[in-house]
């Protein structure tokens, strides 16, 4: 019926795949394993840097050709939506990172930020302080108002997590949290130097706002929390368990900020 004569259909048969299609078989299953670990987090460059630490000589090229092949896709990034609450009286500072986010060492440049997320029961506001040497979120708050305390308890645990340092440069927006006079009278008890990003400029803080680009397209619109404190247990698990230990950072090598860390002080 299709014209094929009987010998060379059953040579067809026994033909062995070759040694290319052995090894994108093998490939194809590791890029699925990591990609399902990730929950669909990590595109061709992290998976590739993850296939190249576990001895798998890969080029990335290669390997998003795979992921095309298999229709794996990762997350992608949605528009940030600013919370800003700049009108008000209450002094600000000038902006003195001026977007450099370069540091030689852990407690010389850390940065705050509020986000916020949606549950059945309301919205929850996001605090975090992330040190700009490692890009480790060091300190965090969740709660159902977006009030000083919320900032203040996020400072209070990066304090307490880095044994209270004296002298960080701290960035922040001009948010009447932020300006408010428990947290100047904070940043003030340990020196701190406070700086804030110019009114509408989310890119002099960056790097908090590319934590909350990975944390809303990674985790909270792939969710819906029922409750304020499933949420709150999911973006706990988010920041202390993958995004600290686990997930790379390309700003610091493609590897994860508490690893960065650990191999700066066995270096020191």
């Amino acid at each position: 019926m299709l014209s094929i004569e009987r010998s060379g259909y059953y040579s067809w048969l026994k033909r062995k795949p070759g040694k290319h299609a052995i090894s994108n078989q093998f490939l194809d299953q590791e890029i699925i394993t990591i990609f399902k670990k990730h929950k669909s987090r990590y595109g061709a460059k992290r998976i590739t840097d993850e296939l190249r630490e576990a001895g798998e000589r890969c080029s990335k090229k290669r390997v998003a050709n795979r992921m095309k092949h298999l229709k794996l896709r990762a997350k992608a990034r949605k528009k940030f939506k600013a919370t800003t609450d700049s009108k008000h009286n209450l002094p600000v500072a000038a902006n003195l990172l001026n977007r450099d986010f370069s540091a030689t060492a852990p407690n010389q440049k850390w940065v705050g930020d509020i986000s916020y997320v949606w549950t059945d029961e309301g919205w929850m506001y996001l605090a975090v302080v992330i040190d700009i040497y490692s890009r480790a979120v060091i300190g965090w708050s969740i709660q159902p108002t977006m009030s000083r305390q919320l900032v203040c308890d996020a400072l209070m645990m990066a304090l307490w997590r880095r044994g209270f340092p004296r002298g960080v440069l701290f960035h922040s927006d001009k948010g009447s949290q932020y300006c408010s006079n428990d947290y100047q009278k904070l940043l003030k008890s340990f020196d701190f130097i406070c700086s804030m990003s110019r009114k509408g400029n989310c890119w002099d803080n960056a790097i908090a706002e590319s934590f909350f680009h990975s944390l809303k397209t990674e985790l909270v619109y792939t969710e819906r929390y029922a409750t304020r404190e499933i949420a709150k247990q999911s973006i706990f698990h988010y920041i202390e368990v993958y995004y600290n230990r686990i997930r790379r950072h390309s700003s610091i090598g493609s590897i994860a900020p508490a690893v960065f860390e650990d191999q700066c002080k066995k270096v020191a």
